[in-house]
């Protein structure tokens, strides 16, 4: 059981992508549909793309909501290409808010798996060293889901499990998850009409936020051994 609950993520990933694939082959509505959507996004023609999402009226965002709910279990999809997806289809502004109201539900919904597999948690690593990492949640889970939502290179999906299992306080959580998408998703937004600089940015975005918690930590360490 233990080690089920170590690669059942993998497993679920599977399972989704089997059953997105096998529905490629059995329907063919679907598999048009999805040649289609594919090829226009590859284009990257952002009028094509906008006029092509248009058509399908408030299924547009609903699917791409959809799409980065799934995601969150499709660990072979970055996290950062539904935002991109967005910009494409509705804008700057209104694709950062359809992104964000994906990502937020997406949080919601992997946070509370994460208090599901709580139990899980402990047998892996122990109830003691559970309790240890109250110091951790204490006083920095916030900076650091902050940190995993604003870099674009790490995990962003496996805090809203670790969240969950460690007891982190839910509203901190979400608070934490909009501080940290919000910036990054309207730069990936900004900077998405060009590869290259969009590439250059989310370097730029990734390495200060590592920066930043870095100081932070190392402050806020100082500060608490000099107070005692």
């Amino acid at each position: 059981m233990k080690k089920y609950s170590k690669y059942s993520s993998f497993a679920l990933s599977a399972f989704i992508i089997l059953c997105l694939v096998a529905s490629y082959f059995i329907f063919p509505a679907f598999q048009d549909f999805a040649d289609e959507t594919v090829n226009v996004i590859l284009k990257g023609n952002t009028e094509e793309t906008h006029a092509y999402f248009k058509e399908f009226g408030i299924w547009g965002p609903i699917a791409i909501i959809v799409f980065i709910i799934l995601q969150m279990f499709l660990i072979i999809f970055p996290s950062w290409l539904p935002v991109i997806i967005s910009v494409m289809a509705y804008g700057l502004w209104w694709g950062v808010l359809i992104s964000l109201t994906g990502v937020m539900l997406a949080s919601a919904i992997g946070y509370f798996i994460g208090i599901k597999l709580k139990g899980a948690l402990e047998g892996v690593i122990g109830e003691e060293k559970l309790k240890k990492m109250d110091f951790w949640i204490t006083h920095y889970a916030f900076g650091s889901v902050i940190l995993f939502r604003i870099s674009p290179f790490l995990s962003n999906d496996s805090i809203s499990f670790i969240a969950g299992m460690l007891n982190m306080k839910f509203k901190k959580f979400m608070l934490a998850t909009f501080c940290g998408m919000l910036p990054l998703s309207i730069a990936i937004g900004y900077f998405s009409e060009d590869i290259s600089t969009l590439k250059n940015g989310m370097y730029w975005i990734g390495g200060a936020g590592i920066v930043a918690y870095a100081i932070y930590i190392i402050i806020d360490y100082r500060k608490r051994r000099n107070g005692k």
